[in-house]
């Protein structure tokens, strides 16, 4: 029997060169970002967990800084070259930590490990995020549905083949070498994101292509205000903040366990590194199954619920239990269902909005407020555990946070479909490639 790969993936053979460029665009992004997280997460602890807390408020306040400037930057350029100004400068960024390995060692020393973790922090959320962006502009919601889970693929593949690559490497171009290879996928990656770019529209070619060309315009701070003005963007950053603060609980939780079994720098970096290749395991078996076919059948609402049932099971199990190998299985669950599945569902959310919505209220959404629920996460973790009650105090803040979680997951999703609705914006299914953008209708 022929195998059909289009039907197996849920893609149209129309679509396909425009999903595998995304997907090798997902794949460099992912490489680069993974080859140099477990050091971030072994330097970040040098300075012990209360180190860590402020470090993420650290993180905050730089987003909180940045953000104004990506807004003026998608203001005043047209959608790709705000895209490769946000690339370049994070390869140039790597160049410039290259050199400081390379040249001066010695400077090298706890401070500029923080500074590295709150620069990788915000590299993390913003490369993602142009990445997730450009794709919310390029496809439509039914498209999402069926082959945002494919994409998310190549990120998994990327964050598994990062950290095999970095340990390959490491001994031959050591650890300031591996910062140069992860500027190279950054440089690829924006190779192909061009690529994507310049494919014609099957829907409207013509139009689409001077909507292309045209500046997005508006203000620094548009982003912010659209927060206040539209509900669903709240809904959605609500939806972001408790999920920051529950990844949180859990990042701290790991902290703390590993913290317990010794000091020992490269023991630690080894045993984040087995963490990580366990949760991008389960992560590509659930994007290969299910991931696909999750959203068509099911719905974005069920969806996005499925992350919030994970994590109330998961928070009950380990206090229960209380290992490391307990906590190892949560967080493989939790960070596969996250990235497999919650992922692609709340990136559709996105594709309801118009262009500028897409690109500066999201970009607010996933820096800003991402790292205001890690902040808020990681100070709550710290006041429950000067309670000295243990994994208790945080799955009983957890678990019913999680019920909330859920109500707003099946929120969003109602809302999507009466803005999709509103909006005519679900593709007829003769159309394979980009459809024309509609403007935003509130629910």
């Amino acid at each position: 029997m022929k195998l059909d790969l289009p039907s197996l993936f849920n893609v149209r053979r129309g679509e396909i060169l425009h999903v595998s460029l995304a997907v090798g665009f997902f794949f460099c992004v992912l490489t680069a970002l993974m080859m140099l997280r477990p050091a971030r997460e072994a330097l970040g602890m040098r300075g012990g967990l209360d180190a860590v807390r402020w470090l993420f408020v650290g993180t905050a306040v730089v987003t909180l800084l940045v953000n104004p400037v990506f807004g003026l930057l998608v203001s005043r350029f047209r959608r790709m070259q705000f895209i490769g100004a946000t690339y370049l400068f994070f390869a140039a960024s790597l160049a410039g930590f290259y050199l400081l390995l390379a040249w001066a060692p010695a400077a090298v020393g706890t401070a500029s490990g923080q500074v590295f973790y709150v620069w990788f922090s915000v590299f993390n959320l913003f490369s993602t995020m142009v990445f997730w962006a450009l794709m919310a502009d390029r496809f439509t919601l039914e498209q999402g549905k069926r082959f945002f889970g494919l994409i998310s693929v190549g990120g998994t593949l990327g964050a598994i083949f990062g950290p095999w690559l970095a340990s390959v490497l490491v001994r031959a171009v050591g650890t300031a070498g591996l910062l140069l290879v992860s500027a190279g996928f950054l440089l690829l990656a924006l190779a192909l994101g061009w690529g994507i770019a310049r494919q014609p529209s099957a829907a409207a070619p013509a139009g689409r292509k001077a909507h292309d060309a045209e500046r997005i315009g508006g203000g620094a701070w548009e982003g912010i205000k659209a927060l206040a003005r539209s509900r669903y963007l709240a809904g959605i950053a609500t939806y972001v903040v408790i999920l920051a603060v529950m990844a949180t609980f859990l990042y701290f939780t790991r902290l703390q366990m590993v913290a317990a079994l010794g000091h020992e720098l490269d023991g630690r970096t080894a045993l984040f590194a087995r963490i990580d290749m366990l949760t991008q395991t389960a992560t590509l078996a659930i994007q290969l199954v299910l991931a696909g076919h999750l959203m068509k059948r099911l719905g974005v609402a069920v969806t996005l619920a499925l992350l919030p049932l994970t994590t109330a099971l998961g928070f009950v199990g380990l206090a229960l239990v209380g290992s490391l190998a307990a906590l190892i299985a949560f967080e493989a669950a939790f960070r596969a269902v996250q990235r497999a599945i919650m992922r692609p569902a709340r990136e559709t959310l996105f594709t309801v909005l118009d262009r500028e919505d897409k690109y500066k209220a999201k970009a607010f959404i996933d820096t800003f407020v991402y790292r205001f629920g890690d902040v808020a996460g990681a100070q709550l973790e710290g006041a429950l555990g000067r309670l000295a009650m243990g994994l208790y105090a945080i799955a009983g803040v957890a678990v019913p946070l999680a019920f909330v979680w859920i109500g707003l997951a099946l929120w969003l999703g109602r809302a999507q479909q009466r803005m999709a609705s509103a909006t005519h914006d679900m593709e007829p299914a003769a159309c394979t490639a980009f459809p024309v953008l509609q403007k935003r209708t509130e629910p």
